[in-house]
């Protein structure tokens, strides 16, 4: 299924889902004016630029943004069974108008590259993928889809450049040491490794040989919180996933991330997602 909402002129959101057994095959055909963002919230897709050229494969929670002033760059696109996708495709014009003020935090919106091609892979960080979700989940009045899928496109793409979440982005003058931020990757690591029964701070601080203030520190610099809040998001953005899949009830998910008990394990999604686990559930295979 491919479904096109265009949010304003020179705005649209392009929902891709392949819920099939066979890959699904399409075009798109864009000019220089326009900045294109594709977001794959599960499955893989393949894209093809430059009459089969150039080709990019995309695999689950990943991103890439393509840009290029000088050539159009309309693309074939591949997507693989069981595989859903957002594109954002947005001009110049209007996308610099929303950074203009901030046109040196955005890199390839500064003067030096306004004439240059800009191309970024990344990870869809688990505030994307709850937008991205949302936008495949839409159980809203038809009347007000337009204002919704407008204000979930913008949030999406300032999620995008949120420094708070690029796990590149290091303020913290002991993480200049690359030991110390492999030290903070591990300690994530083992949290997610452990998410249904994680260690104590002091216990992971032990493991990866920081003491307790810096790894407080370096993780709240590294990816935005807090060990156990980051934890929690991780944790309740993996249990949307088991639902999505439909293989789980809402008790067995809670059992596998760690909720003995079921009424915690409510709580603690409605929390994130401001809705029960059951809600979500139950509008999983509602659509627009």
């Amino acid at each position: 299924m491919e479904e096109e909402i265009k949010v304003e002129n020179d705005f649209a959101l392009i929902r891709f889902q392949n819920d099939g057994p066979e890959p699904f095959f399409t075009h798109r055909q864009l000019t220089t004016d326009f900045i294109q963002f594709h977001f794959v919230l599960k499955g893989n897709a393949k894209f093809s630029f430059n009459n089969g050229n150039y080709d990019l494969a995309l695999q689950e929670e990943k991103s890439f943004l393509l840009y290029n002033p000088q050539k159009e760059l309309p693309f074939h696109l591949e997507l693989s069974p069981n595989s859903w996708m957002i594109s954002v495709i947005i001009s110049i014009r209007k996308f610099h108008a929303l950074f203009s003020v901030e046109a040196d935090y955005i890199t390839f919106l500064s003067p030096d590259n306004k004439y240059k091609n800009y191309y970024n892979e990344g990870c869809i960080s688990p505030s994307m993928a709850v937008v991205l979700s949302q936008l495949f989940h839409y159980n809203l009045h038809p009347s007000i889809k337009n204002l919704y899928c407008k204000g979930k496109g913008y949030e999406l793409l300032s999620l995008s450049f949120n420094r708070s979440e690029d796990p590149n982005a290091h303020h913290c003058p002991f993480l200049i040491d690359e030991g110390n931020v492999l030290k903070i990757k591990k300690a994530k690591e083992i949290i997610i490794a452990n998410m249904a029964e994680p260690p104590g701070l002091q216990e992971l601080a032990d493991e990866i040989g920081l003491n307790l203030k810096k790894l407080k520190m370096g993780f709240k610099q590294i990816y935005g919180d807090t060990v156990y809040g980051f934890l929690f998001d991780y944790k309740m953005d993996f249990a949307r996933k088991l639902l999505d899949s439909g293989s789980y009830n809402v008790n067995e998910v809670g059992l596998k991330i760690g909720y003995s008990t079921g009424s915690h394990f409510i709580a603690g999604f409605k929390k994130k997602f401001a809705t029960t686990p059951k809600k979500y559930l139950m509008s999983i295979n509602t659509n627009f």
